[in-house]
């Protein structure tokens, strides 16, 4: 077995965190992260509408420490997506790959889209990292039979199951594909199952929380499955997530390769399995960042396997060297002085200055919002309350006010439906239309973003159902 390259491994993944943490100072939030914040700041429960409590915990516990920093929110991402370098290049290790396969795998990951995506905290950010320690640990229990791999592999899944729902896909094809391509001992192992022993505990109190409110993530299943943009975008939007240039080219190639790789079949197709049932269930392309790492390391171990080849560094560093330069290109790295002068994109490429607009709109609308609402009198304020149609933008307007504020958007619904001493509302978004019959006057306080309308003509009870949208 070949030494682990710490110190190359470790530049790649150093590197990775310098950009990542330059880059989380810019713009603003994003589109998710103050709904995170603010979930888990003033609406903690053991689970949520559309995910499970890990990370609007993380997310608003980190903002109450660093109160309006975008670096420290992120942090945990960061830590994440750099874990998710040398990991990578661990996986290379247990395939037979020496230093220079394990550099190239670190590099592969650090220039995907995996990285670039870290520049947010958010449930797709997170579990990647996760599904790749898992990856690491079955592919060293192939080479090894160490059954304590497989207790740790119940570990991570536990946190897994605290993020997102979607780490049971992995265990189901992974077992499934074991039994017909072997090792058909896998699944019978004991402390696997004392592994799934410590993870289906764990998730008992989201379960409950999400049986206590009739399933409602089965209706983020059907959100998600409304915006499907079709099979083609998203089986080229999930191999381009694996890197511009090589990462996309090592991605289908390292699934190809493992097909051929008889103690590693299973893995490979594995991987095809779930590109299949997401693709089946009308999911994102990004549920596929979680599964780049295998395809990667075997893509590395691939380029490097035959010795003395002197030309070979030559032909091999300087398209990952363009690669990772893409990614970095692809982060908000620039100036916010500059921002606006940069176009956000060059040819097919996206440019990091993308994010600034989404970032800075989001964060101007809620501090907008907020500032209306407290201009309003005292006596008129005292008996009006902000809500918007979007769950985004409600928390934007909560973030940057002092005041609550309510929404029948997604999430936010089960947040709680507006007091009863609310005879007014400030609304902030799109469309007040939804609240215009119920009320006797409307007036536009900032155009097309702010309205106030007074008078409500019946009881909130009743009112609130029709609110609910998703």
């Amino acid at each position: 077995m070949n030494r682990i390259a710490w110190v190359p491994v470790l530049v790649v993944a150093a590197l990775t965190t310098a950009a990542l943490l330059y880059s989380s100072a810019h713009y603003g939030h994003g589109f998710d992260e103050l709904y995170f914040i603010v979930a888990g700041q003033d609406h903690l429960a053991w689970g949520y509408f559309d995910q499970p409590p890990l990370v609007p915990f993380v997310a608003g516990l980190l903002d109450s420490w660093f109160p309006g920093s975008l670096v420290m929110p992120r942090l945990p991402v960061t830590l994440a997506a750099a874990g998710g370098v040398v990991v990578t290049a661990l996986i290379a290790r247990e395939l037979g790959g020496g230093r220079a396969a394990q550099v190239t795998a670190a590099a592969t990951y650090a220039a995907s889209g995996a990285v670039v995506i870290s520049h947010w905290i958010a449930t797709y950010t997170l579990d990647p990292f996760l599904w790749t320690v898992l990856t690491w640990l079955v592919v060293r229990w192939v080479r090894t039979r160490d059954d304590r791999l497989l207790l740790w592999a119940g570990v991570v899944t536990a946190v897994s199951l605290q993020v997102k729902f979607l780490v049971p896909a992995f265990w189901g094809l992974v077992l499934l594909s074991a039994l017909v391509f072997g090792p058909r001992s896998l699944p019978s192992r004991p402390k696997l199952w004392l592994g799934a022993g410590i993870a289906v505990p764990a998730t008992v109190p989201t379960l409950v929380w999400q049986a206590a409110h009739d399933w409602p993530y089965l209706n983020m299943s059907e959100v998600v499955a409304a915006e499907f943009p079709g099979a083609w975008p998203f089986l080229r939007d999930g191999v381009l997530l694996a890197g511009i240039g090589v990462g996309a080219l090592a991605f289908v190639f390292g699934v190809f390769r493992l097909l051929f790789l008889a103690e590693y079949r299973f893995l490979g197709v594995a991987v095809l399995g779930l590109v299949a049932a997401f693709l089946l269930a009308s999911g994102r392309s990004y549920y596929l960042l979680g599964v780049f790492a295998l395809p990667f390391a075997v893509t590395a171990v691939t380029l490097w396997q035959r010795p003395g080849v002197r030309w070979r560094p030559f032909v091999v560093w300087p398209p990952y060297l363009l690669s990772g330069t893409a990614a970095l290109a692809m982060l908000p790295i620039y100036p916010p002085s500059v921002v606006d002068k940069m176009p956000t994109s060059w040819g097919p490429f996206v440019l990091g200055s993308s994010f600034a607009a989404g970032e800075r709109p989001q964060g101007e609308l809620g501090r907008i919002g907020a500032s209306v609402f407290a201009s309003l009198p005292p006596d008129q304020r005292a008996k009006t309350a902000v809500f918007s149609d979007l769950y985004p933008f409600a928390a934007s307007v909560e973030y940057f006010g002092t005041s609550r504020v309510y929404s029948g958007h997604r999430g936010y619904w089960y947040f709680g439906a507006l007091p009863g001493t609310a005879e007014n509302v400030l609304f902030v978004g799109l469309d007040p239309s939804r609240l215009r019959p119920h009320f006797a006057s409307e007036v536009a306080l900032t155009d097309d973003l702010v309205w106030l309308l007074e008078g409500r003509q019946s009881p909130w009870p009743a009112l609130w159902p029709a609110f609910r949208t998703q």
